[in-house]
């Protein structure tokens, strides 16, 4: 029996009990089980995004790419919409293999001025967290993607922090998290907006997926930005390693410093002709980066 299968099995059974206990019981369970090193894995974005669930654990396992962020809409078809034997099928073919699943890539966001549209997304976060518990994976993400001009900042941050706190809130009645990638445009990635989306959310469900931005250097730069939410900090999502464009030994400097030990999720959009000989880079790069 694998080490994933002994984990999900264990997961599965723990349920009822981590329901009991509340969401202190199941992080406390996720860090005692978790790897004192970072973990290297893989975001569907673009990379993958052609794979079926067999081909994207195969290539996988093949580079040394520990776990998985599935991104909804791309060829594995793990979406809200499968029903409970796909589910099971799923939880299966990740349990069986050295691959973990790491949680669910949603597009769900909460700037919207329109509240109809602001509840399609809480809602539709929440079947996402029903997923993410059936297949096995342990937290979904979901984003900002804009703040809107005619409205006051402070009341557009407050909606998204309090929307946070919402789906935080189921999700950790399930035992998966949330992951607020930095993200989007008009401001809606700059860190400081996002710690202020964190601290309305004020809920330790809620968490950072620090995503690797230009923007990360503003202000006063990289380490100030990275300090405003460190605490926080769940997943990151970095880009091909290869590329100078971003302070990438500065950065895992602070992950290091921060003693940070989760997943670190590459997520790239520009496709080489080989992704799997790609990934193989990566993963060199990726050591060197994360040696002590």
């Amino acid at each position: 029996m694998t080490m994933q299968r002994r984990r999900f099995i264990a997961a599965a059974t723990g349920t009822a009990a981590g329901l009991m206990l509340g969401p202190s019981w199941q992080h406390r369970a996720s860090a005692a089980d978790s790897s004192k090193q970072m973990r290297l894995g893989l975001v569907t974005y673009n990379w993958g995004k052609d794979w079926d669930v067999p081909t994207l654990i195969r290539n996988c396992e093949a580079t040394g790419f520990a776990g998985v962020e599935l991104r909804s809409t791309h060829k594995h078809g793990v979406e809200i919409t499968i029903d409970r034997k796909r589910r099971r099928e799923v939880a299966s073919q990740f349990a069986d293999s050295n691959v973990e699943l790491v949680g669910l890539g949603s597009a769900c966001e909460y700037h919207s001025t329109d509240p109809a549209v602001l509840k399609k997304n809480i809602d539709e976060t929440k079947a996402f967290v029903r997923l993410c518990h059936d297949v096995g994976g342990t937290g979904v993400k979901v984003r900002p993607n804009g703040i809107p001009k005619d409205v006051p900042i402070e009341k557009t941050l407050e909606q998204i922090g309090k929307s946070l706190r919402e789906v935080a809130t189921f999700g950790a009645d399930f035992g998966v998290a949330i992951r607020l990638e930095v993200h989007g445009r008009d401001g809606s990635a700059a860190l400081p907006n996002i710690h202020r989306m964190m601290q309305i959310a004020d809920h330790p469900n809620a968490v950072v997926c620090w995503n690797c931005n230009p923007s990360d250097l503003d202000g006063e730069g990289l380490q100030s930005n990275f300090d405003l939410v460190k605490k926080k900090i769940g997943t990151i999502h970095i880009h091909d390693l290869r590329s100078t464009s971003y302070p990438w030994k500065e950065l895992f400097g602070l992950l290091k410093a921060a003693r940070f030990s989760g997943w670190t999720l590459l997520e790239e959009g520009t496709m080489p002709r080989d992704i799997v000989a790609a990934m193989h880079e990566n993963r060199a790069i990726w050591q060197q980066l994360t040696a002590r």
